[in-house]
C-alpha cells in the first residue's frame, strides 16, 4: 500500500493551483479553496487583503465569501476600527464548519480522533496492542468510529469530511524488528485497510505514511513559522520522517519520502547502525525492560514520564547524537533550512533531545555545507493522528500547500 489511496474512488484532491486566482466561470472550487487556504494559514483576513493577495476582483471574492460563509465554513471575527470610513470585518475558519476523523495506526497503538476545521482534538479513543493486525485495526476503527459518531449531533456528522489513516507502510517487513514470528504480519501484504475500514464505515478513506501524516499536521496545523523547507524528524515506536520543500508536503514517489529511519548513523561505539536502531523509542522500551521498570507505561499518552532520570537522560543523549549525524547526512543531499525533532514524548523530553541534538551537530565538521538549524515541531505526541485528520480536509476543502505557501505573505 504505497502513496495516498483514496476510498471510495471519486472522492478526489484538486491538483496543485498557481498562486493567484481566476474569474472565470466554472472555477468557483478552485477559488473557493484558495480563500480557504489562505485562512488557513493567516487566520482571520478581510475582503480587501483577500482581493490584493489573490488578484480576484472584489466582486468575485464578496460572493466567495458569501456562498462559503452561508455553508458555515467560515465566519465574521471583531470589527477592526481605528481606520476612516467604515470598519473593516475579517473573516476567518469557522472552528465548527468542517469535522474530520483521524486513525494512527501504531506498533504498539491505535488512536482514533475527532477534529475540527481548525484541528482541535474534539474526542478521542485508543487501543494498545502488542503488535498490529488487519483484522484487529478493521474492527477498532469500526467500532471507534461507531461510538465516536454516536456522541454527536446530526450537523456535525453531516459535516465529517472522511476518515484519514496514518500508519506505517509495509507493515509486514517489520517482523524481525518487532520481535514477532514473519506470520503474525504477513496478512498485511494481501489487505487494502483504506478499502476495508471505507466499507465498513461508510466514510471516505484516506491513507499516508504514518511519519509522513506527523509531518503535515506540523505543516497545517503547527505554531509559529514553519521553514519553507525543513526535514521532520517524528520519534515514535520507530523514528520516521517527512519533508517540506518550498512550503509544501513531498510524500514522494512511493509515499516514503523521508523514511530517514534507514539512515546509517554511528553508533557512539565506533561502529554504524541505522537510525531506527538508536533513536526510536523501541529502544528505551527495551532499557526500561532491562532495568526493571514497566516498559508498557510508556505508551500511555505522554504528559509526563514517570521513569529513572538517568534511564531517559542515557536514552535521550544517544538518540541526539545519532539524529544530529542523520540531520548533517541530509544537509549533504538537500540545504534544508531546520530540521525539526517531534515525537511521542512529554514536552520536557522533547526540549532535552532537542537541545542534546543542537550540542551535538556543532561538533560535525560541515566540510563546506550549510548544516540546519535544529528546532522543536509544536504537535507533539498526537502529531501523527492529527495528520491523519488533516487528509480528508485537505482533500475537500484545500489547495496543495506550494499554492499559497507565499501567496498569504504578502
Amino acid at each position: 500500500m504505497n502513496g495516498m489511496t483514496i476510498v471510495p474512488e471519486g472522492v478526489g484532491q484538486d491538483g496543485p493551483g498557481g498562486l493567484r486566482g481566476s474569474n472565470l466561470r466554472g472555477v468557483r472550487a478552485h477559488n473557493e479553496r484558495l480563500v480557504l487556504s489562505l485562512l488557513r494559514r493567516q487566520g482571520e483576513m478581510s475582503k480587501a487583503e483577500l482581493t490584493r493577495v489573490t488578484g480576484l476582483s472584489a466582486q468575485t471574492v464578496s460572493v466567495i465569501m458569501r456562498a462559503l460563509e452561508e455553508d458555515g465554513l467560515i465566519c465574521r471575527g471583531q470589527p477592526l476600527r481605528g481606520r476612516i470610513g467604515q470598519p473593516s470585518v475579517p473573516l476567518g475558519l469557522a472552528r465548527d464548519g468542517a469535522f474530520s476523523l483521524g486513525l494512527k495506526v501504531g506498533h504498539r497503538s491505535l488512536d482514533l480522533v475527532l477534529v475540527d476545521f481548525l484541528g482541535g482534538i474534539r474526542t478521542r479513543t485508543t487501543e494498545r496492542h502488542r503488535y498490529p493486525t488487519p483484522d484487529a485495526v478493521v474492527r477498532f476503527a469500526d467500532s471507534a468510529v461507531t461510538e465516536m459518531l454516536s456522541q454527536v449531533g446530526a450537523e456535525e456528522r453531516a459535516r465529517i469530511a472522511g476518515l484519514g489513516i496514518a500508519m506505517p507502510f509495509q507493515i509486514w517487513e517489520w517482523w524481525r524488528t518487532l520481535g514477532v514470528p514473519a506470520e503474525a504480519l504477513i496478512g498485511w501484504r494481501e489487505r487494502n485497510i483504506g478499502a476495508e475500514i471505507g466499507a465498513a464505515t461508510g466514510l471516505p478513506v484516506y491513507v499516508q505514511n504514518d511519519a509522513t501524516a506527523a509531518c503535515g499536521a506540523e505543516l497545517l496545523f503547527g505554531h509559529g513559522r514553519k521553514p519553507r523547507d525543513f526535514l521532520y524528524f517524528y520519534v515514535g515506536y520507530f523514528i520516521g520522517g517527512g519533508i517540506v520543500l518550498n512550503g509544501s508536503l513531498v510524500p514522494g514517489r512511493t509515499g516514503n519520502a523521508g523514511a530517514i529511519g534507514s539512515l546509517q548513523v554511528p553508533d557512539g561505539r565506533g561502529g554504524q547502525a541505522t537510525l531506527l536502531d538508536i533513536a526510536s523509542l523501541s529502544v528505551l522500551e527495551r532499557m526500561l525492560g532491562a532495568a526493571g521498570e514497566a516498559s508498557d507505561r510508556l505508551w500511555d499518552t505522554p504528559s509526563e514520564w514517570q521513569f529513572p532520570p538517568a534511564l531517559v537522560e542515557a536514552w535521550a543523549d544517544a538518540a541526539a547524537r545519532a539524529i544530529a549525524a542523520a540531520s548533517a547526512a541530509a544537509a549533504t543531499v538537500y540545504d534544508f533550512e531546520a530540521c525539526l525533532v517531534d515525537g511521542w514524548m512529554p514536552a520536557r523530553v522533547r526540549a532535552l533531545l532537542v537541545e542534546k541534538v543542537r550540542a551535538y551537530l556543532v561538533d560535525i565538521p560541515a566540510n563546506g555545507i550549510s548544516l540546519p538549524l535544529i528546532e522543536a515541531g509544536t504537535i507533539g505526541a498526537h502529531a501523527r493522528s492529527l495528520g491523519a485528520a488533516s487528509l480528508p480536509l485537505s482533500a475537500r476543502f484545500l489547495l496543495d500547500l506550494q499554492a499559497f505557501a507565499s501567496a498569504g505573505a504578502g
